[in-house]
């Protein structure tokens, strides 16, 4: 069977996600034989937000498409990056007078092309329209392009997540959820041939509280007042799945969660 690996890397958190990215991504690619990195970058600038700096820095140790989510508006120039930078995506269901795109077509290093989509839930996270029609028509529209689908799914409920999984078993090639930064542990293959996972999980420091400094988490809720967040750095850990799929059906036939700490010294 002629197969596509795809390695998909969850949402990349400060300073610590970054160096954990740089060392560890060549590695796993060569280790799995992928054909094509994704990542989810939009809390990469000191936990909020994506900087154009930054993304080129992501782009430049190997990763090949950027996703993002509610959070990648908090870098001012990002959104000049977004129109000039394809690679880069941002939710598909936002306004549609938002700068970027909410997809893209990019070639895998075997020669099969790949459709990676971004889209943003709506429980608990308000302003944006329905993903689950938001999806159907591009779906459509990608269909001429014959390539494969990846769907990253950043929301916050489960229920939602699984929902647009089994929405989407048969029509896409994988649906990953990301922005909870836990991982879960139920990657599975759809009836119909889509992977599917809940979440993929962080990359970053877990010495922390999913991505922020503990003391400062544990502050907010102490005492229910403002507090300025800022990114942990130690302990850092690459969290990720790796998903196969058939390179003439274009679906998937393995997903794999990934955690890979990053021996180092960063306190």
């Amino acid at each position: 069977m002629n197969s596509t690996t795809v390695l998909f890397i969850g949402d990349i958190v400060g300073k610590a996600g970054r160096q954990t990215v740089k060392a560890l991504v060549p590695q796993l690619r060569s280790e799995y034989s992928a054909h094509l990195v994704i990542a989810n970058g939009e809390n990469a600038a000191g936990g909020f937000g994506l900087t154009a700096a930054i993304a080129d820095e992501l782009f430049a140790v190997g990763i090949d498409v950027l996703t993002s989510g509610n959070h990648i508006w908090h870098q001012k120039d990002i959104l000049e990056y977004l129109v000039k930078q394809p690679r880069l995506i941002r939710p598909l269901n936002c306004s549609p007078d938002a700068p970027g795109n909410g997809s893209c077509v990019v070639t895998a290093s075997n020669g099969v092309r790949v459709a990676v989509i971004n889209l943003l839930g709506r429980v608990f996270l308000d302003g944006y329209t329905c993903p689950f029609r938001a999806i159907l028509s591009e779906v459509e529209r990608l269909r001429e392009e014959n390539a494969l689908l990846f769907v990253d799914f950043h929301a916050e409920a489960t229920a939602e997540k699984r929902a647009l999984g089994w929405y989407l078993d048969g029509h896409v090639g994988a649906v990953v959820g990301t922005h909870t930064h836990v991982q879960t542990a139920d990657e599975q293959i759809l009836p119909k041939g889509t992977a599917y996972i809940t979440d993929v999980g962080m990359t970053g420091a877990m010495d922390s509280v999913i991505g922020v400094k503990k003391e400062l988490a544990i502050q907010k809720f102490l005492t229910a007042m403002p507090v300025r967040f800022e990114a942990a750095e130690a302990m850092p850990e690459l969290n990720g799945v790796v998903v196969t799929f058939n390179a003439e059906t274009r679906r998937a036939v393995q997903i794999e969660r990934l955690i890979r700490p990053l021996r180092s010294t960063m306190k």
